[in-house]
């Protein structure tokens, strides 16, 4: 009614002005009925989540998340049904280009990619963390022999590492600075092949491609271990000082802001996930292998839950070191003065590092 009336044809002794006055006050109702319409029926926002995870032990939170309905659960609490969209990806580098494409919502990423999508994204799409996925080493191994430890590195040695800007990399410039120099932290770039983990393992074992190293993570290390002549030459504690989080969780400021029910559910699933894992290691152990139809013995993977270097909790830990180093070498243009830098408020209260 308000458009038929606002729109009636004016009469023929109406001047253009007259009409133009009919006009103006037509899409002055107009806009006023869609404001109200829109009002009315707000865009459903809420109650949708696209996560991608990755493949190894490090996604072991979002399995037990995925299986026990933990992200479901929690929303239920808040009255709201949540619709879970799970996908999958292989390095630090590759999802970050799926984030900051829109094609996905919350992922996992090493400290160092998360680092870099913090700065890249700062004042513009607001990428942070919200929670760690746990703390354990990640090893630097080899098939020769005759190197022990990375000084014996040397040009007929090739790094396989899932990107040059994953976590594993960014450690291992942090080591060649501690070991070398400082000036020296790009000591082996020239020496990095990226691959995927489960190809790396391949090729290492093989002793052929031109591999002699691979900076692997669980439970792929622990299985490389196993291999004659493949031993450690790093382990990325060693570096960072102490047991470190490798992986944490992100998402941008839109999403959260946008979707909070839904981003304080997926929190909390996580810490829901982080108890079940430690209460029920076995199940949590029978799940990983499902979601990543493993045939690693399930024994490996229950030994690995049982190693004291292993936590998973979604508390942050020793992370700084690796942002102050990324700025001194100029890959952060912006420091982060604490961790907090680069998680979102809202868990400011944890005991992070």
């Amino acid at each position: 009614m308000v458009t038929a009336c606002a729109f009636a044809s004016p009469s023929h002794t109406e001047t253009p002005a007259g009409w133009m006055s009919h006009l103006r006050r037509g899409l002055v109702l107009l806009t006023a009925a869609l404001v109200v319409l829109l009002t009315a029926n707000p865009a459903a926002a809420e109650g949708r989540v696209r996560i991608v995870d990755q493949f190894g032990l490090t996604s072991l939170l979002w399995h037990v998340a995925r299986a026990e309905g933990f992200i479901q659960k929690q929303g239920r609490a808040q009255g709201l049904e949540i619709a879970v969209e799970w996908s999958r990806l292989s390095g630090g580098s590759a999802v970050n280009e799926a984030l900051l494409s829109g094609a996905v919502d919350v992922a996992h990423i090493g400290v160092g990619p998360t680092l870099l999508l913090w700065d890249r994204t700062l004042g513009k799409q607001n990428f942070k963390a919200f929670a760690a996925l746990g703390t354990m080493p990640q090893y630097l191994l080899s098939n020769r022999a005759d190197v022990k430890s990375i000084r014996d590195l040397g040009e007929k040695d090739r790094i396989a590492v899932v990107s040059t800007s994953s976590q594993q990399a960014r450690t291992l410039q942090m080591a060649a600075a501690q070991t070398f120099g400082f000036e020296q932290f790009a000591r082996f770039d020239n020496l990095l092949v990226t691959l995927p983990h489960t190809e790396a393992m391949a090729v290492l074992a093989s002793g052929k491609g031109g591999v002699t190293a691979h900076f692997s993570n669980a439970p792929f290390q622990y299985q490389q271990r196993k291999t004659p002549g493949v031993h450690v030459i790093l382990n990325s504690y060693d570096v960072m000082g102490g047991p470190s989080s490798s992986v944490l969780a992100v998402t941008s400021e839109k999403f959260r802001r946008d979707n909070p029910k839904t981003y304080t559910a997926v929190k909390a699933a996580l810490a829901d996930a982080a108890q079940f894992v430690r209460a029920n290691k076995r199940r949590a152990a029978e799940i990983y292998l499902e979601a990543e139809d493993s045939k690693v013995p399930l024994a490996d993977i229950l030994a690995f839950l049982d190693d004291p270097e292993i936590a998973y909790d979604v508390v942050p830990q020793n992370t700084e070191r690796l942002g102050h180093f990324l700025h001194k070498v100029k890959v952060l243009k912006n420091e982060p003065t604490t961790w907090k830098s680069y998680f979102f408020d809202d868990v400011h209260q944890m005991p992070g590092s």
